[in-house]
């Protein structure tokens, strides 16, 4: 039989504490469960995953394994050495997790005894908790679309959200409201953890969670990026020009802006910490102005416009040799 290294299985290292040990496999329980993941070795992997646990959340089981697996690699051939199997491992094996078909040779043949009882179970129900069988419902994933104001803010929202029913004869679905907390600063990507907010199971074990991913909706005056925000404002000649003390809006409210005499077009300004911030990380507003020419309509704005080419000659065109 093939030697199995369980804690590559699990992606870990083997100064892994218990607490890393069940975390990597609660992370992998639900990428690989038949409920969730339709690919054709997901079943597979999850009976590896499931067997992998069962050795490493036990102390006798693990400190029993330790002893060749810094002799072995994954898949060589393995032979359990004399005397071996009259050890006794049965008294604290306690599976929640293997499948129908119950643990590997290689499990079987370092702890024996053990297919009996992991054949009671299917992996369908998998344990998220140690001492038992605690079976925990799917966690749901959604969209939440705010808009920059409430992450600038931080902001509560309601949601409708509907469930499946663990018991079919209730009726297909559950619904209910929930409010939900907007973290100041909260960025388009990440993700708002509702604990308990899941689907239910039909062993009434604890809900799965709920995961929310923040959408930003599209802002008629603000461009997000990361933390910062961008706006174009438009300005007058003259005020590009002399430099003027303008209005200028932002997420938190109307502000005063210092225009530097002699602006042009592209120029940019920042207002420091105007983007969307934390307690810890800042973000900051970039203003980008547009110089807007008014159209000359009336004679008397006609021939302002001439009088400025002749008392200020100017050819922007300079550097084309134009």
């Amino acid at each position: 039989m093939n030697y199995k290294d369980y804690y590559s299985i699990l992606g870990l290292k083997r100064d892994a504490t218990q607490d890393e040990v069940k975390r990597a496999y609660r992370k992998l329980a639900r990428k690989y469960h038949p409920d969730v993941n339709k690919e054709a070795e997901a079943e597979v992997r999850f009976k590896e995953v499931a067997e992998a646990y069962e050795v490493l959340k036990d102390t006798d089981k693990r400190a029993a394994y330790d002893q060749f697996g810094e002799n072995w690699k994954s898949g060589q051939n393995f032979k359990s050495p004399p005397g071996w199997e009259f050890r006794d491992f049965t008294g604290s094996h306690r599976s929640a997790e293997a499948s129908g078909q119950g643990f590997s040779d290689f499990f079987e043949a370092l702890f024996g005894g053990s297919r009996g009882r992991a054949e009671q179970y299917s992996n369908r129900n998998f344990s998220m908790f140690d001492g038992g069988f605690a079976d925990q419902g799917l966690d749901l994933r959604a969209k939440i679309e705010i808009t920059l104001e409430e992450s600038f803010h931080g902001s509560k929202k309601s949601i409708s959200l509907s469930r499946n029913q663990a018991n079919p004869t209730a009726g297909s679905s559950d619904s209910t409201s929930l409010q939900v907390t907007i973290p100041k600063g909260i960025l388009e990507g990440q993700q708002i953890r509702l604990e308990g907010q899941g689907e239910r199971t039909s062993s009434n074990g604890p809900r799965g969670n709920l995961f929310l991913e923040v959408v930003f909706a599209k802002h008629d005056t603000f461009k997000v990026k990361k933390r910062d925000v961008t706006m174009t404002l438009p300005v007058t000649p003259w005020e590009a020009a002399l430099g003027a003390t303008i209005k200028v809006p932002t997420l938190g409210g109307v502000v005063d802006l210092k225009l530097p005499p002699g602006s042009q077009s592209g120029k940019k300004l920042r207002l420091k910490g105007k983007g969307l911030s934390t307690s810890s990380m800042s973000g900051d507003q970039y203003i980008i102005l547009s110089v807007y020419t008014p159209k000359a309509e009336t004679k008397q704005q006609k021939d302002l416009y001439k009088k400025m080419a002749e008392i200020m000659p100017f050819n922007p065109r300079r550097m084309f040799g134009v």
